[in-house]
């Protein structure tokens, strides 16, 4: 487990050889002090020599709180927390391309993707680029297979027009923010004017898409102050899609539309569109659709592999611990990293020992293949000082809860106990196995290794119990 003083004193040494012309100046300007050298020579020497020095530190502060995801009481959100609820995801990315006027929007199912490369060049830590939030380096190429839906498929008012239904295989440049929309299978997509032989270019909407496929939560006030929840309605979203492109856009407030504070015409489309949505209920789609499998792509881009995580004795003897967080928002930014894009994200947090939770906000690099799974989990696994002062992210522990890494317990007479996708299995065993600072720093927990045996019973109980210990 890195801790902050290791890492601090790394990028501190790392520092202190990039500005140690620093320190050599001010040596410079004592040496000419003491052989009473001009005074302007000897204050330039000092002044450059001090700036430099003073650079060590604070550069190696700022590159250690950039790489090292730790959250304490300046990360708190200031004020009233609280303002979303426990199930709301704010998703903030660059607008999708509103493509030619006359292209239909519809959904597209995906029926396969295959990862095809991501190569970015590795040699910086941090990558800036100015107002690119996309940048093709930073963003993987997958291949798809898509079911492009008629208009008309599910949707009555959208009409039948245009060419019917279509598979179309190509490859797309994903952005990361919105990878969990092809593993969720459902996309948005515009459909270009029909030529004489074919049914136009396909753009793919990959903000619109994150919505379609419940990453991103909506809801809807109507005329009369009514709330309700359109997430993972797909029939109801196109619609609401539609008429907000057709509006010129619609802004949400954090995952909220007000039809309240739109336009008059655009307001009653809305209004009707909501009548029709309580005399004719549309069921939820499912969280991902079925053949996950053959979309699956955590297993190919980067990001930190899964596992039941490594403890330090003195953390657990002390008394650190495990806690559970949940993005409530992600923004984008024009920084990556190689596994990943920087995000700024506010997270709830849930101490353990019964005080209120908190939200905190933290720019954060996200790994690429926890945000292939976004649609199913914002939840993150933190282990907490043992003072309770600070909090840091463990992508580890978190990959291996939210599913990205398959998981197993392999007894002790050598029987295999598949729990992937099992959280309520996987908690209970990481905090077991943190309070008896025992290591495991792989997704196979294998109850047969000598200093596993104290825990022995306890993991199978937990493993057969179903979590409920």
């Amino acid at each position: 487990m890195r801790s902050y003083a290791g890492v601090f004193v790394g990028h501190l040494v790392f520092a202190a050889i990039c500005c140690s012309a620093g320190p050599v100046f001010l040596f410079v300007g004592y040496l000419a002090w003491l052989d009473d050298a001009g005074w302007s020579w000897v204050v330039s020497a000092l002044g450059v020599g001090s700036v430099g020095t003073v650079m060590i530190p604070v550069t190696a502060f700022t590159i250690t709180r950039q790489d090292f995801p730790r959250i304490t009481r300046r990360d708190r959100v200031k004020g009233e927390s609280g303002s979303y609820g426990d199930d709301t995801f704010v998703m903030w990315a660059p607008r999708s391309q509103e493509g030619p006027a006359d292209a239909r929007l519809v959904r597209a199912d995906v029926l396969e993707a295959s990862f095809v490369r991501y190569n970015p060049d590795g040699e910086a830590t941090f990558t800036t680029y100015a107002g690119n939030y996309e940048p093709a380096e930073f963003t993987p190429v997958i291949r798809l297979r898509l079911r492009v839906h008629d208009a008309g498929d599910g949707d009555e008012a959208a009409g039948s027009a245009g060419c019917p239904g279509f598979e179309i295989t190509d490859q797309w440049r994903v952005p990361p923010l919105c990878l969990s929309a092809v593993t969720a299978g459902r996309l948005v997509v515009l459909v270009g004017p029909a030529g004489p032989e074919a049914c136009g270019k396909v753009t793919v909407q990959w903000p619109r898409s994150t919505l379609l496929a419940g990453t991103r939560t909506c809801r809807v006030i109507d005329l009369e102050g009514r709330w309700t929840d359109v997430t993972r309605r797909p029939g109801r979203q196109l619609e609401q899609m539609r008429i907000s492109r057709a509006a010129g856009g619609v802004a949400m407030a954090g995952d909220t539309i007000d039809i309240r504070r739109l336009g008059a015409e655009t307001a009653a489309r809305y209004g009707a569109l909501a009548d029709r949505a309580r005399a004719f209920p549309e069921d939820q789609a499912p969280v991902t659709e079925p053949g996950e499998e053959a979309r699956w792509l955590a297993d190919r881009l980067p990001g930190e592999k899964g596992a039941f995580g490594s403890v330090g004795r003195r953390w657990s003897r002390h008394g650190g611990h495990l806690v559970r967080a949940r993005f409530l928002e992600m923004h984008g930014t024009t920084t990556f990293q190689d596994h990943g894009p920087v995000l700024d994200t506010v997270l709830r947090i849930h101490p353990v020992d019964g005080t209120p939770p908190f939200d905190a906000t933290r720019r954060l690099t996200v790994p690429m293949n926890y945000l292939a799974v976004l649609h199913r989990t914002r939840e993150v696994v933190l282990h907490v000082s043992p003072n309770g002062m600070s909090y840091v992210i463990d992508w580890a522990r978190t990959n291996l809860l939210a599913g990205v890494t398959a998981a197993r317990v392999i007894a002790p007479d050598g029987q295999e106990f598949p729990v992937t996708g099992r959280p309520d299995v996987i908690w209970p065993l990481m905090n077991l196995l943190a309070s008896h600072a025992l290591s495991n720093t792989t997704p196979v927990l294998d109850l047969r290794r000598h200093r596993m045996g104290a825990v022995a019973g306890a993991v199978m109980e937990v493993v057969r119990g179903g979590g409920h210990r």
